[in-house]
């Protein structure tokens, strides 16, 4: 078991799982149950743990999920426990049932059918619920049946996703980990030299060795009987540091080849995750941001400057501490500038674009969201803000920056609730978008004029992606050529 999975199931069993029983869906059924059945009114309840009726109302509709004192001050009020709230059981038949379409819904199936949601009420007949849960099995299953090699991946990643929404995207075994790393060398403070970086190497018994002739699939490779660590002398020197640490890792979280490709994906995750610690150390990283936070200037690009790393490794680093030591839920995405979304991570209700089986990876940005409007924006020096209205509930405030890869230009973004925007850099901003994605209309169709002008006469040759039609990378660690990285040890031992 990894670092990564040990950690994420000490959470799970301390949070409420979506996917899971315990969820807010049957604690907040429980809650209206116990509610109704003691004659108290919603707004009654609220007094009584003095909250507002509508934040109730959304615990109760499992869109929120109660902190545990409030979730003490409810079972208190409710002349129950906390223990009895929690229990992973619908009060009734009907609550079940009411559950289950409910979760149904929510799911990324009947989200990817763009069908609007029905609202669940009393005056909804079982046999209607009961209908709209057999169509949406039906759906799943007619999915199900037509995954192939390349679903497998997918499905590991929407998983690996799941465990990192639970945790807060925070993982302390890898946390103190990183601490013990620096703590090893002698580190007081500032930004992580690449002769930090080497001296932890050393004191792994590894040395470094930068060769021009690295096998064209790997990023390092690691030759562990003669304590070599391999890496390609093109590397720019500010940026060696994240590619020695993400090899170390495998060496620190005691990875062992990948069983599978869930294995694989989270092996890669801890790495990144270990270099961005080791990088932006934890107590040094807080205190910066507490301190932005309390004088509401929270900003990535500060935080890059502050450590000198990349602004991604910034975003996402910020991504690991936001919610476990800020008290912030957060979203973050990169997208490339053909709109396709290539990393994403959320925990504050934002609704990516998915496919059927919940994978955000591959699938198409709204041209609404920052992280697309960004592209259209002439000065690149500055970050662009912008708050966007969406059409599954509520505002979202995003920083967005673009960057250049080998592959073209990117935008890497961060985002909360329209209510935390007031910690950051950039709140003031006065551009302000609408997304009505998935809906075709919001970005996807063009309009009736053009359509009628130019369905007839279009004939476009579509640049198939070469990957398209590819079968799923192969080999214990999936892409490698094993036999090009055997012959490259063999001719550098």
């Amino acid at each position: 078991m990894t670092l990564l999975e040990t950690g994420a199931d000490a959470l799970r069993s301390a949070e409420l799982d979506p996917e899971e029983g315990g969820d807010a869906l049957t604690l907040g059924r429980r809650i209206r149950e116990r509610r109704t059945r003691m004659g108290l009114t919603l707004e009654q309840l609220a007094s009584a743990v003095d909250r507002a009726p509508s934040q109730l109302s959304a615990i109760e509709n499992g869109k929120r999920e109660p902190r545990l004192p409030l979730l003490r001050a409810l079972a208190a009020a409710l002349d129950s426990t906390v223990d009895e709230l929690l229990v992973d059981e619908a009060p009734s038949e009907r609550a079940a049932l009411e559950i289950a379409v409910e979760r149904a819904q929510r799911g990324a199936v009947f989200r990817s059918l763009g069908i609007q949601p029905i609202r669940v009420s009393k005056a909804t007949s079982d046999e209607t619920l009961q209908a709209i849960l057999g169509l949406h099995q039906e759906v799943e299953r007619l999915h199900r049946e037509r995954a192939a090699t390349p679903e497998e991946a997918r499905r590991a990643n929407t998983e690996l996703r799941r465990d990192m929404r639970v945790a807060g995207n925070y993982f302390p075994e890898l946390e103190r980990a990183a601490a013990q790393l620096l703590d090893s060398v002698g580190y007081v403070g500032g930004p992580v030299s690449q002769q930090t970086i080497s001296t932890v190497a050393e004191k792994l018994g590894f040395s470094l060795h930068y060769v021009s002739d690295m096998p064209h699939s790997t990023r390092s490779v690691i030759d562990r009987r003669n304590g070599r660590i391999y890496l390609s002398s093109n590397l720019p020197s500010r940026d060696a540091r994240a590619p020695i640490l993400r090899a170390l890792a495998s060496l620190v979280c005691g990875h062992e080849e990948p069983r599978n490709y869930g294995d694989f994906l989270r092996q890669r995750v801890e790495a990144n995750y270990l270099a961005g610690a080791v990088l932006l150390p934890e107590e040094a990283t807080v205190a910066q941001l507490s301190d932005a936070k309390q004088q509401r200037q929270i900003s990535m690009e500060d935080l890059r400057d502050a450590f000198a790393v990349s602004y991604e490794m910034a975003a996402h680093r910020f991504t690991n501490l936001a919610t476990e030591r800020l008290g912030l839920e957060v979203h973050f995405m990169k997208a490339h500038e053909s709109g396709t979304l290539i990393k994403a991570y959320e925990n504050d209700g934002v609704r990516f674009p998915s496919d059927a089986l919940g994978n955000f990876e591959g699938a198409t940005v709204c041209r609404n969201w920052t992280a697309r409007t960004v592209f259209s924006q002439p000065d690149r020096f500055n970050p662009w803000y912008q708050y966007t209205d969406m059409a599954s509930g509520g505002t979202y405030w995003c920083t967005s920056r673009v960057e250049k890869a080998k592959e073209g230009l990117y935008s890497v973004s961060v985002g909360v609730r329209f209510e935390d925007v007031k910690w950051f850099r950039g709140r003031e901003t006065s551009h302000r978008s609408q997304s009505f994605c998935p809906d075709d209309q919001c970005c996807r169709r063009a309009s009736s004029d053009l359509t009628r002008k130019w369905e007839a006469a279009a004939w476009p040759e579509a640049a198939t992606p070469t990957s398209l039609l590819a079968a799923l990378p192969t080999g214990t660690f999936p892409g490698v050529d094993s036999n090009e990285v055997y012959a490259f040890l063999e001719s550098h031992e």
